[in-house]
């Protein structure tokens, strides 16, 4: 397994997924920028959009394509407006904002066509400072360009997920903890699902449930777990999987509480990774939750079509067997304790699954769109329920069938 991951590593880093930490990040100002009002007027030739900020901002922007943002980096923001997701009009889609990551926030605009910027300055006003960007609708070749051409040696510095070398293998000494990734899906400028009235946000039910599993985890004997955010940070779906492989993880767990169009349907889903969705239903969860890094404006670069081909089969070879085996187990485990979906296994094309050498599923724990899911989400007695139910399925997981010696899940699992 060591040489696999080797191996696997290797060509991650041919298909330029795997990045170096970056350098000269900023280090965050003691106190941080309010942003209180925000106003957009745009018709299908021109916008204006003034964010109400107390001081004045260094702030970048910057254009991406397919399909057309434009991107506003910003320090550390307390955005204090009353919506998460303001509605567009005209040139503008939507005005999406959060934090990306610590001493850094964003600003995404969706474009229903592409525009250049024509004006982008702070101004001092009475009341604080103005953040103007006004621009203009252009014909797709000349968007073309400015995505092409533009300048990114001015953007805020990403922190990268973590500084283990990548090319370390991802199986731990024999006295080592066994180790569990908990990803809390969505985050920061990414909400994720919101409920009927708006009120309860996926990106806050997520977080809530992967500390409480994270803590009855760390609670078990010989199981440790970390947290990929434990904050309202956005991560990129790369960086989920990357700060898992360098903590050499033994399991990556992602939990979701996702939005359906039919309220009825209601339940909890275990998904695994596959190259063809196993329905309709899987397709569509995996294309909205694929979504979320153009959400928060990352370009998807994807892997040449050869090394995505040899990281899939390595998938399939070493670990898919171990994620279906786990997702088994999870299943077992709510049987008769916890609402599941119609055939609760399911798999498709989850980006966040693809670490090629670690088991990994991705938890629906229910639906936003579902009234009663909404209050279980909610409970905080459900939550210590499901977080047990879970615990036990990782302990049983770990545990190899008696006449495996030891080929089991616990000898294979990293």
């Amino acid at each position: 397994m060591a040489n696999i991951r080797g191996f696997i590593a290797i060509c991650a880093i041919a298909a330029g997924v795997l990045h170096a930490p970056a350098q000269g990040q900023d280090v965050p100002d003691a106190d941080p920028m309010i942003a209180s009002g925000l106003k957009l007027t745009a018709n299908e030739r021109h916008f204006k959009l003034e964010l109400s900020v107390d001081r004045a901002p260094q702030f970048t922007f910057h254009y991406v394509d397919q399909p057309p943002r434009l991107i506003v980096d910003l320090p550390r923001t307390v955005f204090t407006l009353p919506e998460k997701v303001v509605r567009g009009e005209g040139l503008v889609k939507s005005v999406r904002y959060g934090t990306m990551a610590e001493g850094q926030a964003r600003m995404v605009m969706g474009l229903d066509r592409p525009v250049k910027l024509s004006r982008s300055e702070a101004i001092a006003t009475a009341a604080g400072t103005q953040l103007i960007l006004e621009g203009d609708f252009v014909p797709r070749e000349e968007y073309e360009k400015l995505v092409a051409n533009q300048d990114w040696s001015s953007a805020p510095a990403r922190a990268e997920a973590a500084s283990a070398d990548p090319l370390t293998p991802s199986t731990p000494e024999p006295a080592a903890p066994f180790l569990v990734a908990i990803d809390a899906g969505h985050g920061g400028i990414d909400t994720g699902a919101s409920s009927a009235d708006g009120k309860t946000l996926e990106k806050d039910i997520t977080l809530a449930f992967a500390k409480k599993l994270a803590e009855r985890l760390n609670a078990t004997p010989g199981i440790q777990a970390f947290l990929t955010r434990d904050s309202d940070r956005f991560l990129s779906l790369t960086e989920r999987v990357e700060i898992s492989r360098q903590r050499k993880a033994n399991l990556f767990i992602s939990l979701h509480a996702d939005k359906l169009k039919q309220s009825d349907i209601r339940g909890a889903t275990v998904y695994t990774i596959s190259d063809r969705a196993s329905d309709s239903l899987s397709a569509s969860v995996a294309e909205r939750e694929n979504f979320s890094d153009e959400l928060a404006g990352i370009e998807i670069v994807e892997e040449p079509s050869e090394v995505a081909d040899i990281l899939l089969d390595l998938t399939r070879r070493e670990t898919q067997a171990f994620s279906v085996t786990l997702a088994q187990s999870v299943i077992q485990s709510f049987n008769g304790q916890v609402e599941l979906i119609n055939n609760p296994h399911r798999s498709a094309g989850f980006r966040v699954l693809r670490a090629p050498e670690i088991p990994s599923i991705l938890l629906e724990m229910g639906f936003l769109s579902n009234r009663k899911d909404e209050e279980l989400l909610k409970d905080e007695a459900w939550r210590d329920k499901i977080a047990g139910l879970l615990t036990d399925a990782i302990v049983k997981y770990r545990q190899p069938p008696a006449s495996a010696g030891t080929g089991g899940a616990a000898a294979n699992g990293g």
